[in-house]
Order: structure tokens, then C-alpha cells, then sequence
């Protein structure tokens, strides 16, 4: 049926007349908006001219606006941050792993700075600097009393630099000549076997050059001998998309789908692709994670998962499924912003907290249960968003004693490794080093006159309970049973050592392993009764439950 001239012309009419409508209306909506921003930028700007004039005390209009600036960003996530000029090479060295100094982690153990790390093959260690070297001087400045931020900066410097250290070790002063160089951490700080066939690498970052790490970790193992893999990525905080989906590609065939970008404005919504032949497509591959691995590392995780390659093993991840995107500003400073969210293959996003909800509200808000969508793996296997990348075999985390804490937070286990390393210049191999029962002994005896102390579950359920009993009408007529049960459950130290000197005795092993062999030995040495590796060996060992995790049968 043919339309008449007439309505034609009125339907032409509405149309053009509703498109000039919806132009104004959003010409309207934009300059509103940037009038706006223009008003409360120039309020903002008058606010601190007026506050430099008439404030009673001098102020800095520098930390005055940063300060204003971290404020007004904190109101969006806590990834959208300010990076001012003087950040900028701190930023650079988070993102790239790369910055020009000694290669030593110093951190506070008591009284000022000393080294916790040296780094395996930088000037640091070269030097002979060990761990628990307590830090006098950089060159001439006395950094005794100093915050180990501001001894870390003058270590700090351009590449091929010289720097004088003087240290204290044991009773000895010991003086340092060092010369600065490029420091590039490690994304593998370690790899080697669990047994005969079962390789295993830890990857601990997503900076420049993580991939090649694991794929020539991964090739060496095989060379080994290797014939499955766990690839460790607790407490991996994440880092560069690019490298996570370059590691998945080493175990996916070319032109898989790994994760898509998806923003508010088109050039940030993306999807990202495996682009190479992968180096081993067949391996029985295991991913241990927990609620600290996170971002790139959760992406890894979720497309192995969703490709049926790998079986998770451990605790749910941390469930950041947010972009960030480093755009310049004025004057060298810049601002990393979240642009976009995640996608992994099977469709979900890994987001756990809602922040636009969570500004709404006050307060955090995860995304609810009831809200969380089901997605399909290649397999079939049903898979959940909206919470990070929950593991297929589920491993409880340890919880050490209170004890163990305490002696563990209150440097004893750190000053007794240290005093151990004078007294012995060199150990047994990793695998044969023990803490014997004559060595636990000294271990106690060096404790007798050290202050420690902590409070057990039984003593904190105590402790609540008597507050809630303290509130009843009738408290005074059980007061005399709450303390004479208070009085029965009081901590014996001496007991405590005997009840959970396994723990005990775990912590301190690794503690001396890494004054001889460094973060590589403390590594290794953690691997020893890990339950998550215990549950990854155990799969391995029944390759047919493996295949009904990944194919989604019951048994």
C-alpha cells in the first residue's frame, strides 16, 4: 500500500522535527554539563587563590590541591588515581618492573631500615649485602633515624651511578661501593620441579616481559622432562593486559578469544586475541589462586577455566574486572582512570564490587548473589559472574595459630634466622635442610627472654562472651564461673611452643632458607607441606577426575 503525498510530507516533518529536538536536547545536555565543570573548576581555583591569601598559617597550594584532587577521585574506585610529576618514575617502575638502583627490598624491623631482600644478580647482592644488614648511611647522609621511603629513594638513581653504603651486621660496620644499575624484577622469581614429571612456576607480577618469563620457564621445563605444570598465581595483584593474554596463548591454540574491553567510548572497547602457536596446547595444566590474585591474574585464570584448558585449584580471586587507562595531563602529571570492564570468553565480567552502587549507598557493596548471571565454559561447564574467578577444586587457607603470629609479626623468627646465619656461613641444600629438634630447642631458649604475646581463639570467644554476659541482669550471679573459666583457659607459652611447633618449625625453616639461598630458596622452601600443592599433586595423580572437572561428568 503506497503512502498519500500528504502524510508522507507531515512523517517527513516529524521525523526532522523529533532529529532537531534530539540535537538541541543533547547540545543542551552537553554544554549544561560543561558549564558545569567550567563553574566548579573556576570555584575551585578561586577557593584556593582565597585560601593562600587570607588562611591564617602558610599553606602549600601544591599538597592543598593533590590532596583535593586523591579526595574527589576516591569518590569513584581506588583504582582512578593521581599520579603527579614527582610519582610519575614510581608509577613507571610499577608498570615496567624496571627502575635504576641496587636491587634490594629494605623494609622496618624494629629501629630504622634495613635489607630484607637482596635481589638474585644485582649490585646488592653482588656487593655481599645480606639480609638483615641495618642501613647507616647512603654515601654521606646518616639514615639511622630515616623512613625507609626516603632511604629507598636515595638508593635510588640513573643507571651506572656510584653509591656508598655502610651498614651495620652483627656487631660489625661494614661499608659497600656500589654502582647502580637497571634493575628489572622478575615476573618468575622461580620455576624448577616438584617431582619428576611436574613442573611449576610462580608468577608473581604481569610487568614487561612476564610472558617470555613463564614461556622459557615452561621450555626448560619440558626439557626437564616435565610432562604437567602448575602455574602458581597466589597473591599475583596483576599488571599489563597484553602480557596476561600472551600467557594464555601459550596454552591455547591461535585466534582464541581472551578478553574484550567494553567502555563508554569506542576506542576503548576492544577484543583481544591469542595471536601465535602456543608451546604446548595438551599439557595437564593446573592454576593455583587465591583472594589476592587479581586483574590480569583473574584473567588468566577465568579463559583457562573457560576454555576447559586448566583446573583452578585453591580460594576465589579477588574479583577486579576494571580497566584502567594512563592518560597525560598539564604539567607532567597523569591520571590512571578506569575505562572499561572485562569480559573473559565465556561472556562474564569478574567485577565483584559494584562502585557505583557503593556511592549510592555509603558504604562497599558486592555485587549480590541474586544478581550474579550463569555462564557456559567450551565444555559445558556452568560458571558464575559478578564475584572473580571461583576455583574448580576449593582449598581452605591455612590458619596458623595465634602464636605463630606473634612470634612471626614480632620479628623473633626473623632475628633468630639472623642470628643463625652468623653463626653458620652455610647450610645444607634446600631439600635436605631441616629444622632438627636441637635446633628447635635453641629456638625456645632464644625466646625465653624476648616479650611476646597474643590471644588464642578460646581466649577471644572468652572475651566476647563474658562482654555479652556482663550485659545480662543475672551477670552477677554467674560472675564467680566466668572467672574461674577465665582462669582455666589463660595461654600457656610453653605449651603453645609444643602444640604447634609443626607451624613453627615451617616458619622458621624458611626464614633461614632465604638468608643462604634468597627469595628464590624461600620460595622453594614454602612449597613443602602447601596444601594447595598437595591438591594439585593429587589431581595429577587421578588424570581421570581431572577429565571429569573439565568435562563437567560426574563420577
Amino acid at each position: 500500500m503506497k503512502m498519500n503525498k500528504t502524510k508522507t510530507k507531515i512523517l517527513l516533518g516529524a521525523l526532522i522535527g523529533f532529529f532537531l529536538l534530539a540535537g538541541s536536547v543533547a547540545f543542551t545536555v552537553k554544554n549544561d554539563k560543561l558549564f558545569a565543570i567550567a563553574k566548579n573548576i573556576d570555584i575551585f581555583a578561586t577557593l584556593v587563590r582565597e585560601l593562600d591569601s587570607y588562611y591564617v598559617d602558610e599553606i602549600d597550594p601544591d599538597e592543598l590541591v593533590t590532596v583535593g584532587i586523591q579526595a574527589m577521585l576516591d569518590e569513584l574506585d581506588p583504582y582512578t588515581e593521581y599520579i603527579p610529576e614527582e610519582e610519575s618514575e614510581d608509577f613507571r617502575m610499577m608498570t615496567t618492573g624496571e627502575y635504576g638502583g641496587v636491587g634490594a627490598l629494605i623494609g622496618a624491623r624494629g629501629e630504622g631500615s634495613m635489607i630484607i631482600m637482596p635481589y638474585t644478580g644485582f649490585p646488592a647482592q653482588n656487593a655481599g649485602l645480606r639480609i638483615a644488614d641495618k642501613l647507616l648511611k647512603v654515601d654521606t647522609v646518616d639514615v639511622s633515624q630515616k623512613s625507609t621511603s626516603d632511604v629507598s629513594e636515595l638508593l635510588k638513581g640513573p643507571e651506572n651511578t656510584p653509591v656508598k653504603v655502610s651498614v651495620l651486621r652483627d656487631t660489625d660496620t661494614l661499608e659497600f661501593e656500589l654502582v647502580r644499575k637497571k634493575i628489572s624484577l622478575k615476573n618468575v622469581p622461580y620455576y624448577g620441579k616438584l617431582d619428576a614429571s611436574t613442573g611449576y612456576i610462580k608468577l608473581s607480577d604481569f610487568t614487561t616481559n612476564a610472558s617470555a618469563e613463564v614461556r622459557n620457564a615452561l621450555v626448560d621445563l619440558k626439557a626437564q622432562g616435565a610432562e604437567k605444570l602448575v602455574l602458581d598465581l597466589r597473591d599475583n595483584p596483576g599488571g599489563l593486559l597484553s602480557e596476561a593474554v600472551e600467557i594464555v596463548n601459550l596454552f591455547i591454540p591461535k585466534g582464541k578469544e581472551v578478553v574484550k574491553t567494553i567502555g563508554k567510548i569506542e576506542n576503548v572497547n576492544r577484543t583481544y586475541k591469542t595471536s601465535k602457536t602456543p608451546v604446548d596446547k595438551n599439557i595437564p595444566l593446573v592454576v593455583l589462586l587465591n583472594e589476592r590474585s587479581a586483574s590480569a591474574s583473574e584473567i588468566v585464570a577465568g579463559a583457562l577455566q573457560d576454555y576447559d584448558r586448566a583446573v583452578l585449584v585453591g580460594r576465589k580471586s579477588f574479583g577486579k574486572g576494571l580497566v584502567q587507562t594512563t592518560i597525560p595531563l598539564t604539567y607532567n602529571a597523569q591520571v590512571k582512570v578506569t575505562t572499561a570492564k572485562y569480559y573473559i570468553p565465556s561472556g562474564r565480567c569478574i567485577q565483584a564490587i559494584d562502585y557505583a552502587l557503593s556511592r549510592e549507598e555509603g558504604e562497599i557493596r558486592s555485587i549480590p548473589d541474586s544478581l550474579r548471571q550463569a555462564f557456559k565454559t567450551q565444555n559445558g561447564r556452568t560458571v558464575l559472574d559478578g564475584a572473580g574467578i571461583e576455583p574448580d577444586e576449593t582449598v581452605e587457607a591455612y590458619r596458623y595459630a595465634p602464636i605463630t603470629y606473634s612470634l612471626v609479626a614480632g620479628n623473633h623468627v626473623f632475628d633468630f634466622a639472623t642470628q643463625y646465619f652468623y653463626s653458620k656461613p652455610a647450610v645444607a641444600n634446600i631439600e635436605e635442610f631441616e629444622v632438627s629438634d636441637e635446633l628447635y630447642e635453641d629456638f625456645v631458649s632464644f625466646l625465653s627472654d624476648r616479650e611476646y604475646d597474643y590471644t588464642t581463639y578460646l581466649e577471644k570467644s572468652l572475651e566476647d562472651m563474658k562482654e555479652l554476659a556482663e550485659q545480662a541482669p543475672y551477670y552477677s550471679e554467674i560472675k564467680e564461673q566466668v572467672e574461674a573459666l577465665e582462669k582455666r583457659i589463660i595461654h600457656n607459652k610453653e605449651q603453645d611452643l609444643i602444640s604447634y611447633q609443626q607451624e613453627i618449625r615451617k616458619a622458621l625453616r624458611e626464614e633461614i632458607i632465604s638468608r643462604y639461598y634468597f627469595q628464590e630458596g624461600m620460595i622453594q622452601a614454602s612449597l613443602q607441606n602447601d596444601s594447595v600443592i598437595e591438591k594439585a599433586m593429587e589431581l595429577f595423580s587421578t588424570p581421570d577426575k581431572m577429565g571429569q572437572i573439565l568435562t563437567a561428568k560426574s563420577e
